[in-house]
């Protein structure tokens, strides 16, 4: 249930809401997956009042792991967290034949819901889109929330592509990391029956504001509690107080941008005491000298 926070769509039988981190894949010294560590990233965020995890996003390093390596990271996760929040596993690859064996696997394992980025690396029109959401919908009987991430995939879905993918029976609902709020606001207001999860965390309070009903936060892979106090702060009326802990997620998001694409996250989470591993190349780790950068600023922000 809700109070103030937008209220999940109908058509959305998990009634997304909330947090909802994409939870971290852990690797060891020698890049190895480390499924142990997986899953104790999600019980992390779980214990910090996570809503719901999404394992297998940006976060979780999808593109770099093989589909074994993705199947027992859903299995993991699912293991370690299912039936106390929702999982809803990432499944997307560049073709639809991998897309819908990856959601039969999340499926067969547990998972509560799929996301599915739209594919990748080839141009994608609007029959393609809708063909290929489809049959990925077709091959499960769970909820379908489609991933729009158009600064990584380099396909973007327009608003008539979107109308034509709510038809879909178990489209559910979607995760918009856009950052294009015109374009989001519309869709929310076109498709009410829909849930929509704000996928920047530039955007959490804002999102809110436009209709998202929860969050696919970064920062709460490492800092969960900050971020659903945003949101309970939000859900309770208090948007003064919601608003102050968006200005607070701000300052975290630029501390952890230092340094290169994509590691500040495991160091934030590595200065908690939480070891992640590395990045599995050729993304990397922060130098001794962004790291310790870093943790200035999470103590000047009282959150070390």
């Amino acid at each position: 249930m809700t109070g103030h926070a937008p209220t999940p769509g109908a058509d959305d039988p998990l009634g997304l809401r909330g947090v909802v981190p994409p939870t971290v894949t852990a690797f060891d010294a020698d890049e190895r997956v480390d499924y142990e560590t997986t899953a104790a990233h999600a019980r992390l965020v779980v214990d910090g009042g996570a809503h719901g995890v999404f394992p297998l996003g940006t976060n979780g390093e999808f593109p770099l792991l093989s589909p074994a390596e993705r199947d027992r990271v859903v299995e993991a996760v699912v293991e370690a967290v299912g039936g106390e929040v929702p999982v809803i596993a990432g499944v997307g690859a560049p073709s639809t034949v991998a897309t819908v064996r990856h959601a039969e696997h999340a499926e067969s394992v547990g998972a509560d819901g799929v996301v599915v980025v739209t594919p990748y690396y080839y141009p994608l029109d609007h029959d393609a889109a809708v063909a290929h959401y489809r049959r990925v919908a077709a091959a499960v009987d769970l909820p379908v929330y489609v991933y729009h991430i158009p600064s990584k995939t380099g396909n973007s879905l327009s608003r008539a592509t979107l109308d034509a993918l709510a038809g879909i029976d178990n489209l559910a609902g979607l995760k918009d990391s856009s950052k294009d709020v015109p374009w989001l606001a519309q869709a929310v207001d076109d498709h009410p029956e829909l849930s929509f999860l704000a996928g920047s965390d530039s955007l959490l309070f804002a999102g809110l504001e436009v209709g998202c009903t929860g969050m696919v936060s970064a920062v709460a892979n490492a800092f969960p509690e900050l971020v659903v106090d945003l949101y309970e702060a939000y859900d309770a009326g208090d948007e003064a107080r919601a608003r102050d802990l968006q200005s607070t997620v701000f300052a975290v998001r630029r501390a952890l941008k230092r340094g290169p694409y994509m590691a500040g996250v495991k160091t934030a989470l590595s200065l908690r005491g939480f070891d992640a591993g590395p990045l599995r190349s050729p993304l990397r780790v922060m130098d001794e000298g962004d790291r310790e950068a870093l943790a200035a600023d999470l103590r000047s922000l009282d959150l070390l």
